[in-house]
């Protein structure tokens, strides 16, 4: 691979992209990472499978270590680079994604891709700059690359924070919600249970980018998505 090939591997790439190449089904974007649930029938089954994936990678085929989340009914593997500039899915993972895939059917793991979804905490802010560092301290979060009003953990465990800017103040609802990042064939699935629970929906005219829900209270949520294939119909909302 020439250097230049090696400099556009490590490009961030946009969610479609990532849904829209063949071999990928099994993953889906959310947030930043791509994510992929492999249901196993046991802890020891699982730890096989991240004994073989390390082994995948130290043969130099990963180029970027992924994420590894290994519970007693199977084990999400997150593809995402964090550097000084980068935060998010990268061309490596194009050629990363399919080999994991092949290594768990390879070992008889079934992927759910509904499995997989993140949370985000956003907080409205009239001044981010004054606010963010409170919270860069109290959590021990570090800012996300490239931006100055995202907070992220270093060791990516806990919930992203990212800071909206607010002209004015708003005294007739809350400030601090949560985003909730789903595979873009669930939003609507997870919408209208939302909904059935005695949710209701605040806003739409962004979907099925982003929907604004809120429960009965008015406490709001918004459930996001990343990237659906041009071939997928937008979720009705």
């Amino acid at each position: 691979m020439t250097e230049t090939e090696t400099e556009d591997k490590a490009e961030r790439i946009r969610p479609r992209r990532f849904h829209e190449t063949p071999g990928l089904e099994d993953w889906r974007v959310v947030g930043e990472g791509a994510c992929a649930w492999f249901r196993t029938d046991g802890f020891a089954a699982g730890a096989a499978f991240v004994a073989e994936l390390a082994r995948l990678l130290d043969d130099g085929a990963g180029h970027a270590d992924p994420d590894v989340d290994l519970r007693p009914g199977g084990v999400l593997v997150r593809l995402v680079t964090v550097t000084d500039t980068v935060y998010g899915v990268t061309g490596r993972h194009l050629d990363l994604a399919p080999r994991i895939s092949e290594l768990a059917c390879a070992l008889g793991l079934v992927a759910d891709p509904s499995a997989v979804g993140t949370v985000q905490v956003t907080l409205d802010a009239l001044a981010v700059p004054a606010v963010l560092p409170f919270w860069r301290a109290l959590l021990g979060y570090e800012n996300r690359a490239g931006s100055d009003e995202d907070l992220i953990d270093p060791l990516r465990r806990g919930a992203p924070f990212y800071f909206q800017h607010m002209d004015e103040a708003r005294g007739a609802r809350n400030r601090i919600h949560v985003d909730v990042w789903v595979p873009y064939d669930e939003a609507e699935a997870r919408i209208a249970a939302a909904l059935a629970a005695g949710g209701r929906i605040v806003h739409d005219a962004d979907a099925p980018a982003n929907v604004v829900l809120a429960d009965p209270e008015g406490n709001e949520a918004c459930v996001g998505v990343a990237g659906p294939p041009e071939s997928v119909p937008a979720p009705r909302v």
